[in-house]
């Protein structure tokens, strides 16, 4: 199997160096800029799971010659369109793709463009950051990583793809329902980025404050509701893993858009986490007051900082 990731960033590069590590076939599709970077120095890579740095296959968007059976889209919902112009090539050359991208709007857009046999799904959980000096860092031990087909004409493909990355470490799941999976995580991470956000807070901060746990409650019924009227109930399990992880009040967790605007980042993924839930809950007629609110609010943050509003 021969695999091409598209960019060798936090993610991407995080789970195209754990491949690399199993003896897969993996080349990175970069811009001219992070080629020569990387043709330095590498590939680097910091966990507690394990170090990597060694120099890597690269390739531009120029020289994209080669066949591939798979692309591994990772990339913010901001970005998808560029994305999917950057590998349409090898997506015509008969590769299939599998995005580790937030939300399901993004699914639909990719359904739309390469077809739903040629889009798998993936879900991943795990904090990674690429610094400055171009350095992925793995926070924490989280990772976990699950993934399957979406067509049954994908099935012999997916199962392929687990049988290499199941040889990495961390949490490897096969799943014979990976739109289900997609909604418990974009559920989960709604939640707690409509919260996050628009409380400017970690998980902890919030459940301090006198109403905290009762909107953070909302925030979770809000967009399960959601969930079940498009027809992806969640489990009581997940309900209750997803309270579990959202109403720690020791937790430090913060949606990474929340942390994006700390840092004053002009570009957050604000349509496609949040607006997007919002969108379901107006097509499904689910009352969903606390979403549209953050969502609100993080549109008019959008509009201070000049960047246009898509809705």
């Amino acid at each position: 199997m021969k695999l091409l990731v598209l960019g060798a960033g936090a993610i991407g590069g995080y789970y195209g160096a754990r491949l690399i590590e199993a003896g897969a076939d993996v080349t990175f599709l970069v811009r001219e800029e992070r080629k020569k970077l990387m043709e330095s120095q590498g590939l680097r890579m910091v966990s507690d799971s394990g170090d990597f740095e060694q120099k890597v296959k690269l390739v531009t968007s120029n020289d994209l010659r080669d066949k591939y059976d798979l692309v591994l889209l990772t990339c913010k919902t901001y970005d998808l369109d560029s994305a999917s112009d950057s590998i349409a090539p090898a997506v015509s050359s008969g590769a299939s793709v599998l995005p580790f991208v937030n939300g399901v709007g993004a699914y639909e857009k990719l359904d739309l463009r390469f077809g739903k046999d040629k889009v798998l799904g993936g879900v991943a959980y795990i904090a990674t950051t690429l610094g400055d000096d171009g350095v992925i860092k793995h926070l924490g031990k989280l990772d976990s990583l699950t993934v399957g087909a979406r067509s049954g004409k994908s099935i012999d493909l997916a199962k392929e793809f687990f049988g290499a990355i199941g040889k990495t470490s961390g949490i490897r799941i096969y799943s014979d329902n990976i739109d289900q999976a997609l909604w418990d995580k974009w559920v989960m991470l709604a939640a707690g980025a409509l919260m996050c956000c628009m409380m400017r807070g970690t998980v902890k901060e919030i459940l301090a404050t006198r109403a905290g746990e009762r909107l953070m409650n909302q925030a979770i019924d809000e967009c399960s509701e959601v969930a079940k009227r498009a027809g992806y109930p969640l489990s009581e399990n997940t309900l209750n893993d997803i309270r579990g992880r959202l109403l720690d009040r020791q937790s430090p967790w913060a949606a990474s858009m929340m942390r994006d605007i700390d840092q004053g980042k002009t570009r957050l993924e604000a349509d496609g986490i949040v607006g997007d839930m919002l969108s379901h809950a107006e097509q499904f007629e689910v009352s969903a007051v606390l979403t549209a609110a953050a969502y609100t609010n993080l549109q008019v943050y959008s509009a201070r900082h000049g960047v246009a509003d898509k809705r």
